[in-house]
C-alpha cells in the first residue's frame, strides 16, 4: 500500500511535469491591456513632432513644461546630508514619518494625533496604501466588498481585484452637467448593505476635477454613519484642489468630527514632485491604544510580506519637511502656488476657447477643480487630436491641466474647438 501510493505520487507528478513540457510553462499566460496612461505616454514619446503635448501625465509640472522640484525638498534634502544617519533612530524617522502624516490629513489639533488613536505604516506611494487596505480588508473581512466611485482612477479597480476584494461602483459624476451626481450618490450609500466599504477622494477628484462641497461632504458623512459605512480616504492630491491643505481635508476632518473610523492612503508624488521617492503612508483611526497595537501589528507583518520597506530616503525627506516649522511653511506656499497656476490656466484655456465662439459649453473647465479636467470629448475627438495636432491624453477625455502652459494653451484651444465644431457640423448635417 505505502509503495502504491509513493508510486501514484511519482506519476502524478511526472503527468504535470511532462505537460508543462510539452505545452511550455508559460503558453497559458496571455499579455493584458496596456493601462491607458501609459498609452498615451508611449505614443507621445513615439511623436517626433517638436510641438506635440501630452495631457496625460499626472505629474505636476511648471509652466515651462518641466518636472518641478519644490525648494522645500531641496532645503529639506540639504538638512538631511548635514546629519549623520544612523541606523538606531530610522525606525524612530519611519514612526514619526507616520504621525506627520496623521497630522498633515487630520490637523495639528485632532485628538486622534495627539492621543496616537491611529495605525500606520510607511507604504509605496498611494498605490502601495490602497493595495496594503485591500489586502488587510480582504484578511479581516472576507466577505466584503469596495465600493468605488463612477468613475475613479482606473488602477483602483485593478488593486482590489488583485487582493480578491469584489468591486462594485457608486454614482458619482454626472455626464451631461459634468459635476456631481449628488442625488445618485446618496442613494446608492443608502442602498448598500449596512457596514460596507466605500473609497472616496476627499479632494482633486481623478479623473473627474470634480469634488463635493462641505455642506455635501456632511451629508455624506451623515448617511454614512446612519449605514455604519466605513470609509476608506485616497489622499493623492492634498493641496491641488483649493492651494490650501487644510482646506483639501475637510472631508476626512468632517467625518472625523461625525465619529467615524476612517482609513486613509496619503502619497507625496505629486505635491511634493516626489514620484520616483515613492513615498506613501496607510493609517488607520483606532478607539483605543489596544486596537492600535493589534492593528499596527497586522499592517506591518503584511506590508513585511509584500515589500518589506520603503526606501528611506523619501521618508526622511517627507519627514523633514513636516516636522520642521520653516521648511513646512515653505511647502505650503508652494503648494498653493502650484494650485494658483493650474487655476489660472484653466481661467486662459476657457476664456480662449470661448473667444472663438466655440457653442460647446466649457464651464467645467473652471467649476472642476484639482489636477484633472474632465473634458466631455468623445474617444474619436481624442483620436483626432492625437492625429490632427498631436495633443495626447487618455481615451475618456481627462486632460492634466498640469501639461497646460502659457505656450501651449492657444494651440490646445484651437485644436479643442475644431473638433468640437466638427462634430457639431456632422451632426447637423444629419439633418440637412
Amino acid at each position: 500500500m505505502w509503495r502504491r501510493c509513493i508510486n501514484g505520487r511519482i506519476a502524478r507528478r511526472f503527468l504535470s511535469t511532462s505537460c508543462a513540457s510539452a505545452r511550455g510553462w508559460w503558453d497559458h499566460v496571455r499579455p493584458v491591456p496596456k493601462d491607458p496612461i501609459v498609452s498615451v505616454n508611449e505614443a507621445f514619446l513615439a511623436d517626433p513632432f517638436p510641438h506635440k503635448i501630452n495631457l496625460g501625465i499626472g505629474n505636476y509640472r511648471g509652466d515651462d513644461g518641466k518636472p518641478f522640484i519644490p525648494q522645500c525638498v531641496r532645503d529639506a534634502e540639504m538638512k538631511i546630508q548635514r546629519c549623520k544617519l544612523e541606523e538606531s533612530n530610522s525606525s524612530a524617522i519611519r514612526s514619526k514619518f507616520v504621525q506627520e502624516c496623521v497630522r498633515m490629513a487630520y490637523g495639528n489639533d485632532s485628538y486622534v494625533a495627539r492621543e496616537g488613536l491611529f495605525a500606520g505604516v510607511p507604504t509605496l506611494s498611494g498605490t502601495g496604501a490602497c493595495r496594503l487596505f485591500a489586502e488587510f480588508q480582504r484578511h479581516f473581512y472576507p466577505d466584503s466588498q469596495m465600493y468605488l466611485p463612477d468613475p475613479t482612477w482606473s488602477n483602483h479597480h485593478n488593486i482590489w481585484r488583485q487582493a480578491e476584494v469584489p468591486v462594485k461602483t457608486f454614482h458619482y459624476y454626472h455626464p451631461d452637467t459634468r459635476g456631481l451626481n449628488f442625488a445618485a450618490l446618496l442613494n446608492d450609500v443608502k442602498n448598500a448593505p449596512d457596514c460596507s466599504f466605500f473609497l472616496l477622494h476627499p479632494c482633486a477628484h481623478n479623473p473627474t476635477g470634480v469634488d463635493p462641497t462641505e455642506e455635501q461632504w456632511r451629508e455624506i458623512s451623515y448617511q454614512f454613519k446612519v449605514k455604519n459605512h466605513f470609509p476608506f480616504f485616497d489622499m493623492a492630491y492634498q493641496g491641488f484642489s483649493s492651494g490650501d491643505l487644510d482646506k483639501d481635508a475637510i472631508a476626512l476632518r468632517i467625518f472625523l468630527e461625525d465619529g467615524h473610523l476612517i482609513g486613509c492612503a496619503q502619497s507625496f508624488a505629486k505635491n511634493m514632485g516626489l514620484s520616483e521617492h515613492k513615498v506613501g503612508c496607510l493609517s488607520v483611526l483606532c478607539q483605543n491604544i489596544e486596537q492600535v497595537t493589534a492593528l499596527k501589528s497586522q499592517l506591518q507583518l503584511m506590508s513585511h510580506a509584500m515589500y518589506s520597506s520603503i526606501p528611506f530616503h523619501g521618508v526622511s525627506l517627507v519627514t523633514m519637511i513636516l516636522s520642521n516649522p520653516d521648511i513646512e511653511a515653505l511647502w505650503r506656499k508652494e503648494i498653493n502656488v502650484m494650485a494658483k497656476r493650474i487655476q489660472t490656466m484653466r481661467t486662459i484655456l476657457r476664456h480662449s476657447l470661448e473667444n472663438l465662439v466655440s457653442s460647446f459649453n466649457w464651464e467645467h473647465i473652471t467649476s472642476q477643480v484639482g489636477m484633472f479636467c474632465f473634458s466631455g470629448l468623445t474617444p474619436d475627438q481624442v483620436k483626432q487630436l492625437e492625429k490632427r495636432f498631436h495633443i495626447y491624453m487618455t481615451p475618456d477625455g481627462r486632460i492634466s491641466m498640469a501639461g497646460v502652459t502659457t505656450s501651449n494653451v492657444d494651440h490646445l484651444a484651437n485644436a479643442l474647438h475644431q473638433v468640437t465644431r466638427i462634430n457639431e457640423e456632422t451632426l447637423r448635417s444629419c439633418y440637412i
